[in-house]
């Protein structure tokens, strides 16, 4: 695919993602976004980051802006960092999509670019290089940094008596997940570490994939199963059966857990969180940087609000200083994966339960999520207005038994049905993907919703 630029940062194919273009959108988000002289730089564990980082790095002290190699390290450890000293920060990812393909994700002093930060890095493209030559400073030792805010928090028996398998594959947070279920008291079973990339999207686990949960869960006698996509910003976490439990199960629990009283979330979010008691619940579109306008509306009326924001895919953020089981966890307004594993185990522990069982206590509504790979956004979109525009359409194309009810097009399509189903279809903005998102009051019937819709979808797609 040719490379694509969002408020997710830029993708495309290694071989397209050549230095040049590289140094390009380092020098243009330079020059259009706050950095106060000096950058944070990671990566994750492609074959090709260290390369693009390079490049990233001559091109930034081309700039007069000095560099803080971090290295390979989480996507939110990066950014805590960079906050913290107040820099920006360039984090080299593909975050789930396949080896073949990378990335670029940028942060300002403040925490993630936003759409208008988009716009001026695309208008600032195409700048002749300046040709100074500023410092690389020595190399920040962050993974153990990132660790110790969590362990300061929830202290050193949050996990007490949890047998935890930890699948690392590819994920960068690999040995720093492996080191805090160790620091929090619980025993850590290191499973299926890959020394080439594995692609791990949280929102699109397969049967196979699942059933070697279920399996590893059995045979080692897990209380849990943890894990990250590749740049570990969204988290993936099963029980101790090894079902896995959603992200958008494991951002309420976690909220719950804080003390959260407003909860920012995308409308493609399980509506269980609707009945569970917060003082309010606003639903954006998909993707962090609506979370955190969402987030940022609500402390900006109200500086002292107890806000936090999820996603679907279980990236979580947190919006005000939280008051841990051990100690004060301050905000962190990015996409953290850390924070919703940990958070629901300690609160298991804590409330003398199994994680299945404490996610059992929520509403009865289920969520079901995969892809279709390989669909070019010129065919979705066509595909998405065709149904928004003709109900006779949507009539045919949706099978679940019951009539339309209401209809949202605040990202993509989602259609609720008679008895409270739900089908929602949307193409992805940064990547040649279709998503479905179901939901339903069993996990059973909304996996067979998906199924039947995604078996549609291709059927429409081709």
């Amino acid at each position: 695919m040719a490379p694509k630029f969002g408020t997710s940062g830029l993708r495309g194919l290694v071989t397209e993602l050549t230095d040049a273009l590289v140094a390009d959108y380092t020098r243009a988000f330079l020059a259009a976004c706050p950095h106060n002289g000096t950058i944070h730089l990671g990566w994750d564990l492609r074959d090709s980051s260290p390369r693009i980082a390079d490049a990233v790095a001559g091109a930034a002290k081309g700039e007069g802006v000095n560099v803080v190699p971090v290295g390979e390290v989480p996507t939110p450890a990066l950014a805590l960092a960079a906050m913290a000293g107040e820099t920006a920060a360039i984090m080299v990812t593909g975050s789930h999509i396949p080896a073949d393909r990378n990335g670029l994700k940028f942060y300002v002093p403040t925490g993630e670019i936003t759409k208008g930060d988009e716009g001026r890095i695309t208008a600032a493209l195409g700048r002749e290089a300046k040709g100074l030559d500023a410092a690389e400073e020595p190399r920040l030792d962050l993974p153990d940094l990132y660790a110790a805010r969590y362990v300061k928090a929830f202290g050193p028996a949050a996990l007490a008596g949890l047998r935890v398998g930890v699948y690392e594959h590819s994920s960068v947070a690999r040995d720093i997940l492996t080191r805090l279920v160790t620091a929090l008291g619980g025993e850590a079973v290191p499973l299926a570490r890959s020394d080439s990339f594995v692609p791990v999207d949280t929102e699109a686990v397969d049967a196979d994939t699942r059933e070697m949960f279920a399996g590893w869960c059995a045979e080692h006698g897990l209380s849990a199963l943890i894990s990250t996509d590749g740049d570990a910003d969204r988290p993936m976490v099963t029980d101790d059966t090894g079902r896995i439990v959603p992200g958008d199960v494991l951002g309420p629990l976690t909220a719950e857990m804080l003390g959260a009283q407003v909860i920012v979330t995308p409308v493609s979010s399980n509506t269980a969180v609707s009945r569970m008691g917060f003082g309010r619940v606003d639903l954006t579109r998909i993707g962090s940087p609506f979370v955190i306008a969402g987030m940022e509306a609500v402390r900006a009326a109200d500086p002292a609000a107890q806000v936090v924001g999820y996603e679907a895919n279980g990236g979580f953020l947190l919006g005000f200083e939280a008051a841990g089981p051990a100690g004060p966890l301050p905000p962190l307004m990015t996409r953290d994966s850390v924070l919703p594993i940990v958070a629901p185990l300690a609160r298991a522990v804590a409330e003398g339960t199994s994680l299945s069982e404490l996610v059992a206590t929520l509403p009865a509504r289920f969520t079901a999520a995969d892809r279709l790979t390989g669909i070019e956004s010129a065919a979705s979109g066509a595909f998405i207005e065709a149904m928004t525009e003709d109900p006779a359409r949507r009539a045919a194309f949706f099978d679940t038994g019951s009539d339309e009810t209401a209809m949202d097009t605040t990202d993509g399509l989602r259609v609720t049905f008679a008895g409270g189903e739900v089908v929602h279809l949307r193409p992805s903005g940064n990547a040649p993907e279709f998503r479905c998102y179901t939901e339903a009051d069993s996990p059973e019937r909304a996996q067979a919703l998906l199924e039947r819709h995604l078996a549609a979808l291709r059927g429409a797609l081709g």
